[in-house]
């Protein structure tokens, strides 16, 4: 009887592993580089012609092999990287198949010139389809040089599904940008068709690499990330919300240095710019994660472009809380020297700078010669309001910016010899001079420059956040009204309160049914002196009922979207003349929020400027 089982020749068998690992030229140079960065490489050279279809040479200034061992990297399975098969669990290199050469040998024509700086003489192979055909001396400094040429030509029907050579170009340099990322150490050069397109010297920074590669201005808006948690560290950086912007997305993704996709822990970088920027806007990140030994497989992928992590929830978790933490740092706030303009959010006058917000109390009662009677449905208009909570502080953290050492911002000291730059003592807390400019901007003297807050942003992040509190904590105090708003409203928006009326009525807004077409509000919030409760309403309901805004869009659940109607329509208006008191509560309200400088619609409540920018404009 005949056996239909038959064990496939070596040529074979490399050839259908060549498939796996030799999707692309791009996919060689990878495998190449990344053996050139295992064997302790500080410069990679790669040269590709006709997009890598018909040259790749690599070089590289590594550890270089011996003849033997130039012999064994051709054989499969052959490696230096582990000895047993529990080292695959801590393989710290950029993981082990031991089916890359002797895949790309299968299906190209290879030259291999090797020197470990041991003996006289390095060593040069050369192998056509899988077999070795001749080995000599070779002189060459340590190191080793592999060149690949006529990929498939031996399998052309593989050969046929290549793109052009300028998509296949495009393909090679970014698996080099990928891995120059990982390695600011290394210099990394790239020449297509004799063109450099990549000259990066070794010895950098990621920032100064990451400026290299995606420019200066790029670079700029970038801040650092650096968390902690069960023994895992991540470290990288990401970009302040005020530059962010929709389209293409930088998004690179490390275990120790070895790149990876993995679409959940994107969705995990952007569920933490949540509130914080436009949604559709796609933000750039680097994020680098050194996990504890056995917490990560590297080795489930063919190409090595994936992990499995033993406990990914706790991953993306440790992204999402990362980003969060660093989105409420003062670093996190936009620039007025390289940041882009913020247009305001839809339907409002004045867009700022801004931050989230945890909680704000109600604003003083506004003396006669800075605004008139509260308007309709606001704090004064039927029963008293209660009696506002404490104003919430500025922490120490926070107030560390607006002290000079010795004493608070307002005092009329000189301090210009540069001892502000160090962590002053706190023995009291001092506050900053605040000035209202146009109605709608209030700036606030630091001790290394200047912040401009935008009133009506600012504002909206900290209703937001005192709403999404009080949701948590059994709902918004209601002042009742003497006279109920009567409020007719169309078939939809009618069902739409009828939907949410438990809701509005813990954001504050009791309301019943009169009729078909009408309303009732029996209470309504008081969140400030000037608020216009009819008209609050009347908007908010309008922007649920047609929910195509890009703040409906982002809201996470109805808590959240009610939440961010209400910051929106029921904010201080631009326009707006404060009293001193009541910047000073919104500016301490402000910066008793979780995220100060970014409001609800994704762009800033907050615009710095450094005195060394305003000594460069001045040209000191």
């Amino acid at each position: 009887m005949s056996r239909r089982i038959q064990v496939l020749p070596d040529t074979v068998a490399n050839q259908i592993a060549a498939g796996e690992v030799v999707e692309r030229p791009a996919s060689v140079v990878k495998e190449l580089v990344e053996n050139a960065l295992d064997a302790e490489a500080r410069s990679v050279q790669v040269q590709v012609e006709g997009g890598g279809k018909r040259r790749i040479r690599v070089a590289d200034d590594g550890s270089g092999m011996g003849r033997a061992d130039a012999l064994l990297c051709l054989d499969r399975h052959a490696t230096s990287k582990i000895r047993e098969a529990s080292e695959l669990e801590s393989v710290a290199s950029f993981g082990f198949r031991g089916e890359a050469l002797p895949s790309i040998a299968a299906v190209s024509r290879l030259t291999l010139e090797t020197y470990d700086g041991v003996g006289a003489s390095g060593t040069r192979l050369r192998a056509t389809g899988g077999r070795i055909l001749d080995v000599v001396d070779h002189p060459r400094q340590q190191g080793t040089t592999v060149e690949v040429s006529r990929l498939f030509f031996n399998a052309p029907a593989r050969g046929k599904f290549l793109k052009s050579v300028s998509a296949e170009t495009r393909a090679t340099n970014e698996v080099l940008v990928t891995l120059a990322i990982a390695h600011p150490e290394v210099a990394f050069g790239l020449s297509s068709d004799g063109r450099t397109l990549l000259d990066l010297p070794a010895g950098e920074g990621l920032r100064e690499r990451l400026a290299r590669l995606w420019g200066d201005e790029a670079a700029e808006g970038l801040v650092e990330l650096d968390t902690e948690g069960d023994g895992w560290t991540l470290r990288g950086f990401l970009q302040r919300p005020d530059v962010v912007e929709p389209g293409l997305r930088r998004a690179q993704l490390y275990v120790r240095d070895r790149a990876f996709r993995d679409p959940r822990l994107i969705r995990a970088l952007d569920r933490g710019y949540r509130t914080t920027v436009v949604e559709g806007y796609r933000p750039w990140a680097v994020l680098r994660f050194d996990p504890p030994a056995g917490s990560v497989d590297v080795n489930v992928h063919p190409q090595k472009a994936e992990v499995r992590f033993r406990d990914p929830g706790f991953v993306e978790r440790l992204v999402e809380e990362g980003v969060r933490e660093v989105l409420s740092r003062a670093s996190s706030a936009a620039r007025l020297e390289g940041g882009r303009e913020a247009s305001g959010p839809e339907g409002e006058s004045g867009a700022g700078p801004g931050r989230s917000t945890s909680d704000l109390t109600p604003f003083a009662a506004p003396a006669a010669s800075d605004a008139g009677a509260p308007a309709r449905g606001g704090a004064g208009w039927g029963e008293s309001a209660p009696t506002p909570p404490e104003t919430p502080r500025v922490s120490e953290n926070q107030m560390a910016l607006f002290v000079s050492d010795g004493g608070s911002a307002a005092d009329d000291g000189d301090d210009a010899s540069g001892q502000g730059d160090a962590e002053p003592e706190l023995p009291s807390f001092g506050r900053p001079r605040l000035w209202q400019v146009h109605r709608m901007y209030i700036l606030a003297e630091t001790r290394d420059g200047l912040l401009i807050i935008d009133q009506h942003s600012a504002h909206e992040r900290v209703l937001f956040e005192r709403l999404m509190r009080a949701y948590g904590e059994g709902g918004e105090t209601t002042q009742r009204l003497l006279f109920p708003l009567t409020i007719r409203l169309t078939p939809d928006e009618v069902a739409q309160v009828e939907e949410v009326r438990g809701l509005l009525h813990r954001a504050g807004f009791e309301v019943e049914l009169f009729g078909s077409d009408t309303v009732l509000v029996q209470g309504v919030p008081n969140p400030h002196p000037y608020f216009d409760a009819e008209r609050c309403f009347r908007e908010m309901i309008g922007e649920l009922t047609a929910g195509t805004s890009d703040l409906m869009r982002s809201a996470r659940n109805q808590h959240e979207r009610i939440a961010m109607t209400f910051a929106c329509k029921g904010a201080i208006k631009a326009g707006q003349r404060l009293s001193e008191n009541e910047m000073n509560e919104l500016f301490d309200a402000l910066f008793a929020t979780e995220l100060p400088h970014h409001d609800v619609h994704g762009r800033p409540t907050i615009v710095r400027l450094s005195s060394r920018e305003l000594e460069r404009k001045f040209g000191r």
